[in-house]
């Protein structure tokens, strides 16, 4: 019975031994950042990138990670591999760890997998020009929030390299735990984006609706050289010819009139003023009636028109006229002559090809080369392998213990605030809202959705009201999509003054606008004319 235990044991150890072995040959490069990046890292010696690099810990660990000390500042650093690794063989495996130690609102936490230096680059020299092969990792700044996958590949036409961007990538997540970024590129062109061992994306690198632009051009393109006829004529509906306008068509009678059987309200105050004096303000100290003119104390709502139905001269109000049309025109009437919208002929694309596999260029080195207004970004664990199992087994060991402690930090953090009873189901709530960001038919709506995420997580005061507002546009979305092709009767309003936003701004934009709002709102000096 021992005999058979002890062989038992011995196979055992025999089976880690090979698995430890086979871990070993499929991981082609590895950095956990235990021992200080000198020597195995080369930091770029270009003038733009004057970003520090420093040998840290994480905070609340004793495991370290390579960090980006400063902020406002490009970084860039490199390590080679012993040998180029061809992506063209089996499964090829990107991995690499990132905490925002404090948050990212403006910048980049990306690697770049860099091609070998005979396509023109040196380590000491590395900076945004340095050809790569992918480029993958989160990215966040302004309208941006992704988590990219970019793709250089070489056109076989023209001999170029071009940036093939993975479409409706996922979002990067918002708090400040360490988290897991995996690539699976598989040997049938797929592509699998994970994030924290979660799938986020699937993808097909030759499909036009996962990339853009598409590896593969299209077949046909739009004749450049064809041009519309002239008698052609796109009007589906034409003012009909032979209407005549009635002859009690009034096209002078205004939109509005008098209301003659208007009545002035009982209790109208007609000698009350709508505005006063404010009694409380008093003249400022520093004011100079010759420099600044006779001082006027502002304006507030008279207190005595509160409770009266007006106050000040009453007018009869006006009423929609029932007698006004307007100007009066000819029906529309289906046009005979109608050819539908004319688009130009399709012709064979002379750039068009063919291709079976994408035609990857070999990986010869790994690269951080980012701008970011944060500091306190930690890069750890990064891995390179040709297997799965291996990238899973350092996220179940080197990264999960990491998480795991940093989300019972954080759970207890929120517990002990215990700010508004929504604490404890923050995080659940925001992750929620952001896969619902990620999903691709609301692509178009991703901006807006993410824009008020942000203010609910910002603005502890105004999370309930967000939430419903996201609630709102999302419900928006399905009303559009299941309505959209279907118009509402138009009705004629009374022209009023609008109200303009410009959501395009760029964060300080919006900032200086809310102070010029705010600066306006507050009580102003009044200059009298003389």
């Amino acid at each position: 019975m021992m005999g058979r235990f002890a062989l038992l044991l011995l196979l055992s150890f025999a089976s880690l031994q090979l698995l430890c072995f086979a871990a070993d040959d499929k991981t082609v490069f590895y950095d956990s950042f235990d021992e200080p990046f000198e020597g195995r890292w080369v930091v770029s010696d270009k003038d733009d990138y004057k970003g520090v690099w420093k040998h840290s810990k994480s905070e609340g660990h004793d495991d370290y990670g390579l960090l980006v000390s400063e902020k406002a500042r490009k970084y860039a650093i490199v390590s080679e591999l012993d040998e180029p690794v061809s992506l063209k063989d089996g499964t090829t495996v990107l991995q690499f760890e990132t905490r925002l130690q404090n948050g990212l609102e403006c910048g980049g936490a990306y690697i770049k997998y860099l091609r070998p230096q005979e396509a023109g680059w040196k380590p000491k020299e590395f900076d945004n020009e340095s050809p790569y092969s992918i480029m993958f990792g989160p990215d966040k700044c302004g309208a941006t929030n992704k988590v990219h996958f970019i793709l250089k590949h070489k056109d076989p036409k023209s001999g170029e390299y071009v940036e093939h961007h993975l479409k409706y990538p996922p979002s990067v997540p918002s708090d400040k735990l360490s988290h897991v970024y995996t690539a699976i590129l598989k040997p049938d062109n797929e592509v699998r984006i994970l994030v924290d061992g979660e799938e986020k994306k699937k993808a097909d690198f030759l499909s036009a609706e996962d990339f853009e632009p598409p590896l593969i051009p299209a077949k046909t393109i739009p004749d450049p050289e064809d041009k519309k006829p002239e008698d052609w004529d796109e009007r589906a509906k034409i003012p009909d010819s032979d209407a005549v306008k009635p002859d009690d068509w009034d096209e002078d009678a205004p939109m509005e009139i008098v209301d003659e059987d208007a009545v002035k309200p009982e209790g109208w105050l007609d000698d009350e003023p709508e505005e006063i004096d404010d009694p409380e303000a008093t003249k400022p100290e520093d004011w100079d009636d010759e420099e600044d003119g006779e001082w006027e104390a502002p304006k507030i709502d008279n207190p005595a028109c509160a409770t009266a139905p007006g106050c000040g001269e009453w007018k009869k109000p006006m009423k929609r006229n029932p007698a006004y049309k307007g100007k009066w025109s000819a029906p529309l009437i289906d046009n005979p002559n109608y050819k539908g919208i004319w688009k130009p002929r399709d012709i064979p694309n002379p750039n068009y090809f063919e291709l079976d596999k994408p035609d990857f260029e070999p990986i010869a080195a790994v690269g951080i080369e980012i701008w970011t207004m944060q500091d306190g970004i930690l890069f750890d664990n990064i891995l390179i392998s040709k297997s799965e199992r291996v990238a899973e087994s350092y996220r179940e060991t080197a990264w999960k213990p990491k998480f795991e402690a940093e989300k019972e930090k954080q759970k207890a953090e929120e517990e002990a605030a215990g700010s508004d009873g929504l604490s404890g189901y923050k995080k659940v709530v925001f992750d929620a809202l952001y896969k619902v960001a990620d999903i691709p038919f609301l692509s178009e709506y991703k901006l807006q959705i993410l824009d008020l995420i942000e203010k609910a997580e910002k603005q502890a005061n105004l999370t309930i009201g967000v939430l419903v507002s996201i609630v709102l546009v999302i419900l928006t979305i399905f009303y559009k999509l299941i309505f959209g092709g279907k118009k509402t009767p138009r009705v004629e309003k009374k022209p009023e003054v609008a109200e303009t936003s410009n959501d395009q701004g760029t964060s300080g934009e919006k900032a200086q606008e809310e102070e010029k709002e705010e600066t306006a709102a507050a009580p102003r000096r009044r200059r009298r004319d003389t």
